[in-house]
């Protein structure tokens, strides 16, 4: 399911479920991840990236149709990778290799940067064809993450972006080729690693403070 492996000052951690969903044991993976990564000596940064045609596609909605009784400790969980990852010591990096779907779309706002595959693969938040709506830390890490105009419409409309559009709405940084998604990727995060990680995480948490708090983050 994981993949956590080192190059130079970078850790690659490599998402290989599928569709990469938000399964209970996904969640514990990437926390599991974050702690090797966090506690790791030295200049560091982290890229994530997918397999094949998905970077992710979000919340596991057969899991949870099956355990509907559990959906608010559920949702608590995923909100606590996107409150860990605005708070996390380390410059961080999305290679969305594929699809970006729901809340995967919503992981990779909460890296740092994020570059993303031409040709072939979509940035979108289909909640409103899908009869969902946005939790309160969901609307505040898109409102935070996301020009207001760019929130409006992919919100409101479910709006499929491709690389070149998720570029000009600016929702990734970076576009580049299939094979140059990650070793891009690993270049951007080589390049931050340098910086003083304690000192990135408490700047990122005081610039993202309101919505680590509404996510349920840590406490201050």
């Amino acid at each position: 399911m994981f993949d956590l492996q080192r190059d130079g000052d970078v850790f690659v951690l490599r998402f290989d479920d599928g569709e990469n969903r938000f399964s209970p044991a996904f969640l514990d993976g990437v926390h599991e991840a974050l702690d090797t990564v966090e506690k790791a000596d030295g200049p560091r940064a982290l890229v994530t990236v997918g397999t094949g045609k998905f970077y992710s596609n979000g919340l596991d909605l057969g899991w949870l149709s099956a355990n509907g009784d559990q959906a608010e400790a559920y949702l608590g969980r995923i909100h606590g990778v996107f409150a860990r990852l605005l708070s996390l010591p380390l410059p961080t990096v999305a290679a969305l290799n594929g699809h970006a779907f729901a809340g995967g779309g919503m992981l990779a706002l909460s890296h740092d940067f994020a570059v993303m595959r031409t040709g072939r693969g979509y940035f979108c938040l289909p909640e409103v064809d899908l009869g969902m709506s946005f939790t309160p830390g969901m609307n505040a890490l898109l409102q935070a993450r996301l020009s207001r105009a760019t929130a409006h419409e992919a919100m409101t409309t479910g709006r499929r972006y491709t690389a070149e559009e998720a570029l000009s709405a600016g929702i990734v940084q970076h576009i580049a080729a299939e094979a140059e998604v990650l070793p891009t990727a690993i270049g951007v995060a080589a390049a931050l690693a340098p910086k003083n990680g304690a000192m990135v995480g408490k700047i990122r948490t005081d610039l993202y403070r309101p919505v680590i708090e509404a996510l349920g983050g840590p406490a201050f």
